[in-house]
């Protein structure tokens, strides 16, 4: 990709007021049709949404649609169906203690409710601000217990530790970086974990320590690190890292989404970039103190800068002209050498899927990251990044990304969940497209709010507001 510092973000208007009212006719067509009887919807066959027993980590994105897109357009049957939807179907992901996704389906509810009613986009209710507040409290605590304790490689003492993924306590995933949303929410609302003898858990500092061991072991910077880890590779990103649990020693990279453990899945450096991003922007509101005895503030916030520039620059010499990038950067049926920048991909007819819901997620990062760039007075990277966000929004708010027939429930077309296992519909062999899943929706409209957000001087969205 080559970014464009000519585009110009209220050129996006039209474009993204189409996809809001799509988004509204879809939500509307899965919440009337959907038995929840079924599960969580997860992503698309043939146009229909349907179910995959993993793990629960989508129902909040299908409230949380409604919830963005009644933000943007004040559809009062969109605020009804996620405010009484997460009252009525979201208590379970508050203590479910066997995933890492309360970022994902917590903050994405209770959190975009909270804030909604704090910007007085609906009705301020003193006790539903409570409710609201104490769903979110209960989440990061939660999600916090779950927890891995490994070496410190300066200490040699299992003094550090992370969020352990559903794979089991051996298991850091690259996804968990948005899940710190969960932790950093409680922590600002004054919560904490409560363990055994009464020992007070600090959530922010929990957060922090798995947002460096994130850092320090998933993303690779060109250093060496194995045989695949060169300079020109820095940026790339593995899904998983394993750890012995025994002596809590680092072992070796994993992938379970992606191709191998010494590719980059893109979806995985989706999450970093994003996630790292809106983590810069909450260290913005912190202090030296709120950091002790962790981590220095100023070295915390360099870590997370790096990893974000790292993964950002690395998408943007991997993806296609229009932003698009394929759903493993190794897989074996891309040419070698590949040349990403002449012209954009045919989403129906590449070599290996493209995954659009990797460039969804992706272009928030890049969109938040410049912003912060700006912030902090480097209008060079910042103009790079803003561009790149604003490429890959042009791309996904048009065809052939954007579901504009009716009959399909998904918002954004070419999304791929799991290749290695064969789960997205192919209607041409090994060829899986076409389809939508529930977070390239969710992640969409979040981009889509922001830019709307941007284009009206409305204020700025961040998980924290």
């Amino acid at each position: 990709m080559i970014p464009d510092t000519n585009l110009n973000i209220a050129e996006l208007r039209p474009k993204l007021n189409r996809a809001f009212d799509l988004a509204a006719a879809k939500i509307t067509d899965i919440h009337n049709t959907w038995n929840p009887k079924r599960g969580t919807p997860v992503f698309t066959r043939e146009g229909q949404y349907t179910t995959r027993g993993w793990c629960e980590w989508t129902q909040g994105f299908q409230y949380g649609s409604a919830l963005l897109t009644f933000d943007a357009t004040d559809d009062q049957s969109l605020l009804k169906i996620g405010r009484e939807s997460t009252l009525h179907r979201m208590a379970p992901h508050l203590t479910h203690t066997g995933v890492h996704d309360h970022g994902f389906n917590n903050v994405s509810t209770y959190g975009t409710l909270r804030r909604l009613l704090l910007e007085n986009k609906i009705p301020h209710n003193p006790w539903e601000q409570h409710f609201y507040e104490l769903a979110l409290k209960v989440s990061g605590a939660v999600q916090a217990s779950r927890w891995s304790t490994i070496l410190d490689p300066e200490t040699k003492q299992r003094s550090t530790g992370y969020i352990h993924s559903f794979n089991g306590p051996h298991s850091l995933f690259s996804d968990t970086i948005r899940s710190l949303r969960s932790l950093c929410v409680s922590w600002k609302l004054g919560h904490y974990l409560m363990a055994e003898n009464d020992l007070k858990i600090n959530l922010l500092h929990r957060g922090i320590q798995h947002a460096q061991n994130t850092a320090a072991y998933n993303v690779y910077y060109g250093k060496n690190r194995d045989r695949y880890d060169t300079p020109a590779q820095a940026g790339r990103v593995v899904h998983e890292s394993i750890f012995n649990m025994t002596d809590g020693a680092y072992r070796c990279p994993s992938t379970q989404q992606g191709y191998s453990p010494f590719s980059t899945w893109t979806r995985g450096l989706a999450w970093i970039l994003t996630g790292y991003a809106e983590q810069l922007e909450f260290l913005d509101t912190l202090s030296p103190e709120d950091t002790r005895p962790v981590a220095d503030l100023s070295v915390l916030t360099h870590t997370y800068l790096t990893a974000a520039r790292a993964t950002a620059d690395w998408y943007i010499k991997n993806s296609f002209s229009d932003g698009m990038v394929y759903w493993d950067a190794g897989a074996p049926n891309i040419p070698n050498p590949s040349d990403y920048s002449n012209s954009p991909p045919d989403p129906c007819d590449t070599p290996e899927p493209i995954d659009s819901s990797a460039a969804a997620i992706a272009a928030q990062g890049f969109f938040r990251l410049a912003n912060y760039l700006t912030s902090h007075n480097q209008p060079e990277p910042a103009a790079q990044y803003h561009a790149a966000a604003l490429t890959i929004a042009h791309t996904l708010f048009d065809e052939p990304y954007l579901s504009t027939d009716p009959a399909h429930q998904g918002l954004l077309l070419h999304s791929i969940y799991h290749h290695p296992n064969a789960w997205d519909h192919e209607p041409t062999p090994n060829q899986p497209h076409g389809e939508s899943s529930q977070w390239g929706d969710y992640h969409a409209l979040e981009l889509a709010l922001l830019l709307h957000r941007s284009i009206n001087d409305f204020p700025y969205i961040t998980f924290f507001s």
